[in-house]
């Protein structure tokens, strides 16, 4: 089966699919309306579906016979973000919008479906399609998986994909092993004293104890992380005080923990807990934490991301196939179902210069080539046919 001439017979539906996602965002875990739509589609498909995670579905196509069984992974939530394209399928949705591209995802794999359901007598074996909820807040991944998302049958492999802007329309990027940060988020309340601003010496001051929290903080990672390695602190929030002539008696820090290794996470939490307290127990104040255990580093498997690839040099050929060397420090959910199997998460370019297709996600323009959409789709479907033939 030529994948690609398949593909693109049926990339105006894909292209419905994702414009009709695209003017009918949901945030997350609010998804109702898009998984309804989505079990309605798998369904006319003759797809088995069922609902986890309040409304992640999950889709399997069985085929001929027994075999393996590989599971595709697609989030669904938007972002409560206004769109301000000028474009006939913008979000018809206040201050809702699919600015990162999980519009484009759904369709993908829904194309997907649509392939490989057409093929299903020419694989033994199931695949699975894994609609995941709330990858932009909490994070459904987890959910799906304590609710059986990998069971029934046993999932042996499972693969993502996320389309970018960083790369150009018509290539594909592939990472091995290390490709996301973990992310540690952390609340202070910081307790001074309060007194006049025309006599400090008789309060403590917690806007100065937080000033010196965030100080430390910022030469936290020059000299308690391996310089070969990767780490981010950030304090992107602080509050407190009454007026400009009282001493503040409380602030509240807020931040952020990015990490590329489990080891140098669990160093890293540790020390930054150390460092809060150290600092406001020696300026007089006290400190009360709140740590809150985020996504996983993301570690792509070497065997399933060289799947990818020889997927990938197939439909488009070698030379556009990237090599992303550096990991990003940004975060993705995709990295729980990854702690439970093997598999792999690759980029998809979305970027056309010629067609004004330059905006980053999570910009109120951003927008998608969708001539992406058909080789999305065909990814999807060539990964899982090879993973169950090979």
């Amino acid at each position: 089966m030529n994948l690609s001439l398949e593909a693109q017979k049926i990339k105006q539906d894909i292209i419905q699919f994702r414009r009709n996602f695209h003017m009918h965002p949901e945030l997350g875990m609010e998804e109702f309306k898009t998984a309804a739509t989505i079990e309605n589609i798998l369904k006319s498909l003759g797809i088995e579906t069922r609902r986890v995670a309040g409304t992640g579905v999950v889709g399997l196509l069985r085929g001929k016979s027994a075999g393996k069984t590989v599971a595709l992974r697609a989030d669904m939530d938007a972002l409560p973000i206004p769109d301000k394209k000028k474009v006939s399928y913008a979000s018809k949705v206040s201050d809702k919008m699919h600015a990162c591209g999980h519009d484009a995802h759904m369709a993908s794999l829904l194309g997907a479906a649509m392939l490989l359901n057409q093929n299903k007598n020419s694989f033994n074996g199931n695949i699975k399609f894994l609609f995941q909820p709330a990858e932009e807040t909490t994070g459904g991944a987890l959910p799906m998986i304590k609710e059986g998302a990998l069971k029934d049958p046993e999932v042996d492999a499972v693969f993502g994909l996320h389309v970018t802007a960083d790369i150009e329309v018509g290539k594909i990027g592939i990472s091995y092993g290390k490709a996301n940060a973990a992310s540690d988020m952390f609340d202070v309340m910081i307790y001074g004293e309060s007194c006049h601003g025309a006599a400090p010496h008789e309060g403590i001051d917690a806007i100065a104890v937080g000033a010196q929290v965030v100080t430390a903080l910022q030469n936290f990672v020059s000299r308690n992380v391996d310089p070969l390695d990767s780490a981010v602190v950030t304090v992107g929030k602080f509050q407190g005080g009454y007026e400009r002539n009282i001493i503040a008696d409380c602030v509240k820090l807020s931040g952020i923990i990015r990490t590329l290794d489990p080891n140098t996470r669990k160093i890293a939490c540790d020390k930054v807990k150390k460092t809060i307290l150290g600092v406001t127990e020696a300026l007089g104040a006290k400190a009360n934490l709140n740590f809150i255990p985020s996504y996983p580093c993301l570690i792509n498997d070497i065997f399933m991301t060289g799947i990818v690839k020889s997927v990938a040099e197939e439909l488009l050929g070698k030379e556009n196939v990237i090599a992303i060397d550096k990991p990003g420090m940004g975060v993705e959910d995709f990295a729980y179902f990854l702690q439970c199997v093997s598999g792999s998460f690759f980029k998809v370019g979305v970027k056309n210069k010629e067609k004004g297709i330059i905006q980053p996600a999570h910009s109120s323009l951003f927008d998608i080539d969708e001539d992406a959409l058909p080789i999305a789709a065909a990814m999807h479907a060539g990964i899982a046919l090879k993973f169950l033939t090979d």
